[in-house]
């Protein structure tokens, strides 16, 4: 049988499902991650790397893997060495530049700028320089770090004065996730309007859409914590086409060639669309098990392996509405017990609600946390009845934490959000 890698975190919520989907397609699967994964996860092989070393984790794949068809990563922190692994290989892989663009805000900016791509207004923020950044930008702005994910670290600024303050913020979020305190924060115009996500696959070059997604509920700040997505788009048609030109030509522009994209627009009052961010790689968390394709009902991590080893084609989703609630955490502490799941599960239109974090784990709530508490998936006629019985079960579903938890310097106890 033919050899899959896939380079994941020790932390990813999917590397089970892309275990899965690979083994139905009749492939050998070698995990490479940054440490041993939990029981439940079985790769026929693993090896450890580091996920911060594209060259010796390439080299390590290359040494246990040299026949492999794919090296596949399926979160941000691997897609540096999967390209490097695959280019040691031989294999088709992104360019180096490309997939260092989409972990670095400030990079993939520049490059969207000299393409003349449609994108916020923005300006690097080297330590206790937001004041003027703001003035270069205009407010209300977003900060952000540039290295960090999921919303992770970003909150919106209306007042100067409150500069140095969430400057301070920002920075502290950023070290504690291991980024030297001298890097430069990005700041970016807010802009006014609503979400949607494209998630896709380039194929020879081009961007095959895979979904257009909704973001049905407003991402206004101060923070942008992730809550509901649902398929397909609502969006009248000329402005789903505008999406998908912008983000066409931000890949271009960022200089990906193959493999899954995943897009985040925001899409202005007026109709015109801003590129928010670009990532190799496909949509995170467990939102992906919204989405099927074809009478099969063929999962999207089988789709994006299938294109990584040349068996492409692009289906239609395999349902006519679906959607998935992120359920946030609602506050610091330990998490006793989330009441509501079976309420949930007896509305209609609820496929299924998956809790990813365990009873008596810390939890920490953006934007100082890096985790969602777990996610609801939905399935229906409509994308209409599709958000409301989401937002039914938001109404029922209950997290209990109880008592205070301090996270400490240097390392966040939370997981990741994929």
């Amino acid at each position: 049988m033919d050899t899959v890698v896939i380079v994941a975190s020790c932390e990813s919520y999917r590397t089970g499902d892309f275990i899965a989907a690979a083994r139905s397609q009749r492939l050998t699967v070698v995990v490479a991650s940054d440490a041993d994964f939990p029981f439940s996860v079985h790769p026929d092989r693993a090896i450890e790397i580091d996920l911060d070393d594209p060259t010796g984790g390439a080299a390590a794949i290359v040494a246990a893997a040299p026949d492999a068809v794919a090296v596949i990563a399926i979160d941000d922190q691997g897609v540096r060495v999967a390209a490097a692994a695959n280019a040691a290989l031989g294999l088709t892989s992104n360019p180096s530049s490309s997939i260092e663009a989409t972990r670095d805000k400030l990079a993939m900016r520049a490059l969207l700028e000299s393409a003349g791509v449609s994108q916020p207004r923005f300006s690097p923020v080297p330590p206790g320089d937001l004041r003027r950044a703001l003035e270069q930008v205009g407010l209300p702005a977003v900060v952000k770090p540039t290295t960090l994910a999921a919303s992770r670290g970003v909150i919106r600024i209306d007042d100067p004065a409150k500069a140095d303050e969430i400057e301070h913020r920002v920075r502290s979020i950023a070290t504690r996730a291991g980024i030297p305190p001298t890097e430069p924060l990005i700041v970016e115009r807010y802009i006014a309007g609503d979400e949607m996500v494209v998630e896709g696959m380039i194929v020879d070059g081009s961007l095959e859409v895979l979904a257009l997604i909704d973001k049905p509920v407003p991402l206004v700040g101060p923070y942008f914590e992730e809550t509901m997505f649902v398929s397909p788009s609502r969006r009248p048609d000329a402005v789903q086409k505008a999406v998908t030109r912008v983000v066409a030509e931000a890949v271009e522009a960022i200089g990906i060639v193959t493999g899954p994209i995943h897009a985040e627009i925001r899409i202005h009052e007026d109709g015109t669309p801003f590129v928010i961010e670009i990532a190799a790689r496909s949509i995170g968390g467990l939102c992906g098990r919204a989405l099927t394709f074809g009478l099969l009902a063929e999962p999207l991590e089988s789709v994006v392996i299938r294109s990584a080893i040349g068996r492409a084609s692009i289906e239609d989703l395999a349902k006519p509405a679906t959607g998935v609630l992120m359920l946030p955490i609602p506050g610091v502490g330990h998490l006793t017990g989330v009441e509501g799941i079976d309420g949930a599960l007896d509305i209609q239109g609820i496929d299924g609600v998956e809790i990813t974090i365990a009873t008596g784990r810390p939890v920490i709530p953006l934007p100082e946390g890096d985790r969602y508490l777990g996610f609801v998936f939905a399935s229906g006629l409509t994308p209409d009845d599709v958000q409301q019985s989401l937002a039914q079960a938001a109404a029922v579903i209950d997290p209990v934490i109880d008592g205070e938890y301090v996270e400490s310097e240097g390392q966040s106890d939370a997981g990741r959000m994929g």
